[in-house]
């Protein structure tokens, strides 16, 4: 009787536990295309938009290796044109319209961790415009202090274009970030003047990836192992933290940030948690007793893996982006491309 007694409580406990746990898993977002690969390590993308015909948008991705590059993919993940020799470039950024030679120019943006320097690169053409690299963080001596990482570009409403600067390891009381003003040199060739130093960080692992709300004004930043930070991106507002958000259910560091736009003042900012591949999707506006206050809408699982670098395109680009694109980096040496229609599901709202 007691044995029998015994059996009966085992089973009814684990019934209960069963009825407990989740019936299903929740399911990856699959790509639309996932691109041929890069030669040593994909890290991280950005998207030029094609004024004349978005259906012949770009997508440039870094392959971080000391024998690295630039890869040049269409909206269907074939290469189109590869940069070689660029000695571990890790992140890159796009922006539109820097006068050189009195022309509007597209330029694409890549940190050189091993010599120190940015590399420009004219777009479509990824013609170099650095005169072979501008050296950045000069005057640093601590280890790492010159080992360049993150970038994210930021044009103000005045047309000036900046490049913001991360690395490997800084200071944790402000300045961990440095912000370089962009311009001609007179030569029809960049040169890069340093404008402020910014940034706290907590010390726990290291700053990576960096994004610019270029309509809002607004740079983030992730502190890997802590959370994302807000600041304003324009030099003469000042260096106040204007926020510290996505703190919480990051299994491993706060990795690629991106931001879907909605209208000009709304929309989605998107983190990695690079140890569980997903994303926590935020609001871009806070409320008006809150305008810093990003709340979690939505967690999202994608295929790729690991991912450390991303990118959001809110504009449709042709029939397989009619809503917009989300580029994700993936650790098997490719780059991810997905609908935003896929990545928003019912809970988020397309761009009208």
């Amino acid at each position: 009787m007691l044995l029998k007694t015994s059996s009966l409580l085992v089973m009814s406990l684990a019934l209960l536990a069963s009825c407990q746990r989740p019936k299903t898993s929740r399911q990856a977002v699959k790509p639309l295309y996932v691109t041929e690969k890069v030669a040593h390590d994909s890290d991280d993308p950005a998207v030029w938009i094609n004024p004349q015909d978005p259906a012949k948008s770009l997508i440039i991705g870094t392959d971080k290796d000391a024998d690295g590059g630039l890869y040049v993919f269409n909206l269907q993940g074939k290469i189109q044109q590869k940069i070689s020799g660029l000695q571990r470039p890790n992140n890159v950024d796009i922006e539109y319209g820097l006068m050189l030679n009195g022309k509007a120019t597209d330029i694409a943006v890549t940190t050189e961790r091993m010599t120190h320097k940015l590399r420009i690169f004219s777009l479509p053409e990824m013609k170099p415009l650095d005169n072979g690299g501008i050296p950045v963080f000069e005057g640093e001596t601590q280890p790492d202090y010159r080992d360049l990482m993150g970038i994210s570009m930021y044009k103000n409403k005045q047309g000036v274009i900046y490049a913001i600067v991360g690395r490997k390891t800084g200071p944790t009381t402000g300045g961990y970030l440095w912000q370089y003003r962009l311009d001609d040199d007179g030569t029809g060739h960049i040169k890069a003047t340093l404008v402020r130093k910014f940034g706290t960080y907590s010390g726990l692992k290291e700053i990576e990836s960096i994004a610019v709300d270029d309509k809002l004004g607004y740079v983030y930043y992730s502190d890997e192992g802590k959370g994302v930070r807000q600041y304003y991106a324009d030099p003469e507002k000042g260096n106040e933290e204007l926020a510290l958000f996505a703190t919480e259910n990051f299994k491993q560091d706060h990795e690629g940030i991106s931001i879907y736009e909605l209208t000009d003042s709304t929309g989605y900012i998107l983190v990695s948690d690079q140890g569980a591949n997903r994303f926590q999707i935020f609001s871009r506006e806070g409320t008006p007793e809150r305008p810093f206050e990003h709340k979690l809408l939505k967690t999202v699982d994608v295929r790729a893996m690991e991912s450390d670098g991303s990118e959001t395109v809110s504009v449709p680009l042709n029939q397989d982006f009619k809503h917009g694109l989300f580029v994700v980096m993936s650790t098997d040496r490719t780059f991810h491309l997905y609908r935003w229609e896929d990545i928003a599901g019912p809970e988020l709202k397309l761009r009208p």
